[in-house]
């Protein structure tokens, strides 16, 4: 359907001459159990206001019964058309009905029906975001065009069944008892990409909120958590209810705006293509965050952040909306900010912002240096280009900048402008002159050169120390010493040098040999280079740290003798913060180039296992293996790999039994065995229990780890593979066995994977990663036979699959598993040469696809430099 793809001068256009007032949707589900049922009757009634003789369009995806406009009959073959229903001739007050059916959903857009395999067992949850409402009701879909909404939904009678609104009324149909129908309280106005219907025989727990503001106002807020049945054992509902009271306490009294959208329920729902999504009334997250194995401390954090990130866009993103998909921040920053403000200030964890910095921040830095960055406030001409700008510059870069103007303007000052900016625009749309206007009011300052420095602009500044000796003193004292900043922006070609409010901090040894904070100043970071005069004449410290804190949004660079303290010294700075800069500061040298990584890997051997941050030791852990696998050269990367596989097995010894370091040591070791087979008796102890590990819980989640890496080995037959789904019959389970499956080092094995993940349509979104990922999963010789397939595909896939599904193809298959010969460009690599030449035969393929292929190609050219710096380098490797 060519028109699926909304353009931003058609929703301008049409919000120009409409206004949508209510929806009354009508949805019947109780047939979903029937395998063979594709779809499901739908019917809108919409009403609006119009330009008097004017026309515009409906969107739906499904197929339309029929059509009726204020009283008249439209002739259906006449109204629609692809994706789009014409309405023409339209009067002051409108009315249009429309039945239809809608089909069911296995990738996860619109409605997504998943069969539980545990116990057969049919669930059903919609996920709209971007613009997948259309593909269940007829609708004006864009996020300004905000309307009323009241739901009705007939399913079988035993069902769970919710809404965005309260349940009012529950009916037992007369001509069919073993159904009924639900109705639903009418919402206040919202977009359609937040609706939301959840159906199935979900287990269900309640619980409520009250308060008392301080102005006296009095709240009650019933509560609700979902989760399939076959998961109820695990699913800890006491925690998850104290979160969320801690989070409703927290941001009513913060936002000093009642919460207000009713009652606030939380659904954790199978094969879900996001973290979570902030429906009003009706929060669905991924089942994922239902911990049916042993889970680390950071995985419980990272769920409170999620949780506290959806709570706050019931004001950021739900009461208040950007008009278009541009700010797409105006929400998303936000909530990706204040998520982890909530968890620092509303629970017992006090690691939030250093996690923020671990790995939030990496997300951006990531993403910033790809060649398809774009500003925060980002263009975004149509619904493709808003589906792929879900991405680490909207959310973590974009509340790293939020951090740094919190510093900028002061945290009281922040607050007082986004209270002012819900009491002013509340159920309404805005972009960022609304913001701007609320936030200058509240500080006083000026934010307009701010905005355009930090929001209109792209790229990522590089801040250094240039540090002069002291000639006139003795030895170890500072002389001159400046932050030097660096700053291209890599869309225009334009220096952009930032303003950065941030602290630089000393550190030297105690008495008891720890590296601790001996002192600080905060500075204003303009232009190219600032002096710091404060600095000058002082004894030189082991370590300066520049952004100490972490207030603001920038790679830095470790001086010369910085970087010796802290590849000695490391495992002795006691500030959580410090390490974690330090680690990012290593780890940003490695992925520019400017360092082997082997260096990176010897040096998480060394400190990783003294790391007492359990968030801090996962990310560590997993960019060694980044390091191991992609940044090494082909001649280092089997001694690399070895030597850090022997730490890996010597530190799952050396844990604490029972702790989180010790899961995280050996999940380290299942992934590493993936490409090696000097553990695999290790890993088939563990499986079978004659090599135990005290302390260790070898459970489901970790049972398919190791069963990743034998079957990768040649050493896992279908027989053992299908024995271990016999004994976990989970979603994750079928997922699990279905990548062991897949990675298997036999041609045969892979033809077939690559068949169902590229020409089939059986898989259902979660089947189709557990697929890639278990094909990618395999020596080159495998897979390098693919590589031309791969892009003769592109465009018939693109063109055959939803976005959703189609980007995990495009994405997932891409040929990034290569080594640089010794000698050779990274930029003259076969596969960069066979991507340009795609680009450029392609150059009228559709802007989201040609994104994706972009940013492949960067990250293996990334990798191909960073192996060049090994093959430059190779006494750096152990």
């Amino acid at each position: 359907m060519l028109n699926e793809n909304l353009q931003r001068n058609e929703a301008a256009e049409r919000s120009a001459l409409i206004s949508t007032t209510s929806y009354d949707v009508t949805l019947d589900v109780r047939r979903a159990a029937d395998p063979d049922v594709a779809g499901y009757p739908s019917r809108s009634i919409i009403n609006f206001t119009a330009e008097p003789g004017a026309s515009t369009f409906l969107d739906f995806i499904g197929e339309v019964h029929s059509v009726l406009l204020n009283g008249q009959e439209l002739r259906v073959e006449h109204a629609v058309g692809g994706a789009r229903i014409k309405l023409d001739n339209l009067q002051a007050e409108n009315q249009v009905t429309v039945t239809g059916t809608a089909l069911y959903s296995r990738t996860g857009e619109g409605m997504h029906r998943f069969v539980d395999p545990a116990d057969g067992q049919c669930y059903l949850y919609t996920q709209y975001e971007p613009a997948d409402a259309r593909r269940v009701f007829a609708n004006f879909e864009q996020p300004d065009l905000k309307a009323a909404f009241t739901f009705h939904v007939t399913a079988p009678a035993e069902w769970h069944v919710a809404s965005n609104g309260a349940e009012v009324n529950r009916t037992l149909l007369s001509n069919d008892r073993a159904a009924a129908r639900w109705d639903f309280a009418s919402t206040e106005p919202m977009s359609t990409y937040v609706t939301t219907v959840l159906a199935g025989p979900y287990f269900k727990a309640e619980d409520r909120w009250q308060a008392t503001l301080d102005d006296g106002t009095p709240l009650d807020v019933p509560l609700a958590l979902y989760c399939r049945a076959s998961m109820a054992d695990s699913f800890d509902t006491g925690a998850l209810f104290r979160l969320t009271k801690n989070g409703l306490d927290f941001f009513n009294r913060l936002f000093d705006y009642p919460y207000p959208w009713g009652k606030y329920d939380q659904a954790f729902v199978p094969e879900y293509n996001l973290g979570a999504m902030e429906n009003p009334g009706l929060v669905t997250f991924t089942e994922n965050y239902v911990f049916t194995s042993r889970a680390t401390d950071a995985q419980y954090q990272g769920r409170a952040n999620t949780l506290m990130h959806e709570m706050a866009h019931m004001w950021f993103g739900d009461l208040v909306t950007m008009q278009w998909w541009d700010d797409l921040w105006l929400k998303e920053s936000f909530a990706d900010y204040m998520g982890t403000l909530g968890v620092d200030q509303a629970t017992d964890w006090d690691t939030a912002w250093v996690n923020f910095a671990n790995k939030r921040k990496a997300w951006a830095y990531v993403q910033d240096q790809l060649p398809t960055t774009h500003p925060i406030v980002a263009d975004i001409p149509d619904l493709e280009a808003a589906k792929q700008n879900f991405d680490g510059i909207t959310y973590a870069k974009g509340a790293s900048v939020l951090k740094q103007l919190v510093a900028y303007v002061g945290f009281e000052s922040f607050i007082a402008g986004s209270r002012g900016y819900f009491r002013k625009h509340a159920y309404g749309n805005t972009s960022l002159a609304d913001l701007l206007a609320a936030l200058t009011a509240s500080s006083g300052r000026d934010l307009a050169g701010w905005a355009q420095q930090w929001l209109q602009t792209s790229g990522i500044s590089t801040l250094s120390l240039d540090i002069a000796a002291d000639a006139a003193a003795d030895d170890g004292v500072l002389g001159r010493v400046a932050i030097v900043q660096k700053a291209m922006d890599p869309v225009t070609g334009r220096e952009e040098l930032r303003p950065h409010r941030l602290r630089v901090g000393s550190y030297d040894f105690d008495a008891d040999g720890a590296l601790v904070r001996t002192g600080s100043i905060e500075t204003d970071v303009v232009g190219a280079r600032t002096e710091l005069a404060e600095l000058t004449g002082q004894p030189r410290p082991a370590l300066l740290l520049v952004n100490d804190d972490d207030l603001t949004y920038a790679k830095v660079r470790l001086d010369p003798e910085s970087e010796a303290t802290v590849l000695a010294s490391l495992d002795r700075i006691t500030d959580p913060m410090a390490r974690v800069l330090c680690w990012t500061a290593l780890w940003n040298s490695v992925r520019d180039g400017e360092s082997a990584a082997a260096r990176y890997v010897d040096a998480v051997a060394t400190f990783a296992p003294a790391e007492t941050g359990i968030g801090v030791l996962l990310n560590i852990l997993d960019n060694a293996r980044t390091a191991v696998e992609r940044y090494t050269s082909a001649d280092d990367r089997k001694a690399v790999r070895a030597s850090f596989l022997a730490t890996a097995a010597a530190e799952l010894d050396r844990a604490q039994p029972g702790s989180d370091q010790q899961l995280a040591w050996a999940r380290t070791l299942a992934t590493l065995s993936r490409h090696d087979d000097g553990m695999l008796h290790r890993l088939s102890g563990l499986l079978d229990g004659t090599s135990p590990v005290s302390g260790l819980a070898v459970d489901a989640e970790l049972r398919w780890q190791l069963w990743h890496a034998l079957a990768a080995n040649g050493q896992a037959t279908v027989a053992e593979l299908d024995a271990e789904l016999a004994r976990d019959t989970t979603a994750s389970g079928r997922a699990g066995h279905t990548t062991a499956l897949a990675a298997r080092p036999d041609p045969e094995v892979k033809a077939a994977a690559w068949k169902a993940a590229v020409q089939g349509n059986d898989l259902s979104n979660q089947l189709l990663t557990a697929t890639i990922n278990g094909f990618i999963t395999a020596p080159e010789e495998l897979l390098e036979p693919y590589a031309e397939p791969y892009f003769e595909c592109l465009r018939a896939v693109w063109n055959g699959r939803s976005i959703e599904i189609s980007s995990r193809i495009v994405r997932g298959l891409y040929p990034l598993a290569q080594d640089l010969a010794e000698g050779a460009e990274p930029a003259d690599h076969p596969v960069i040469l066979r991507t340009d030449e795609w680009l450029a035969e392609n150059a009228e393929a559709p802007r989201a696809l040609r994104r994706i292929v972009i940013e492949q190609r960067s990250h293996l050219l990334r990798a191909l430099t960073a192996q060049a710096a090994v093959l430059k380098t190779p006494s750096a490797a152990p």
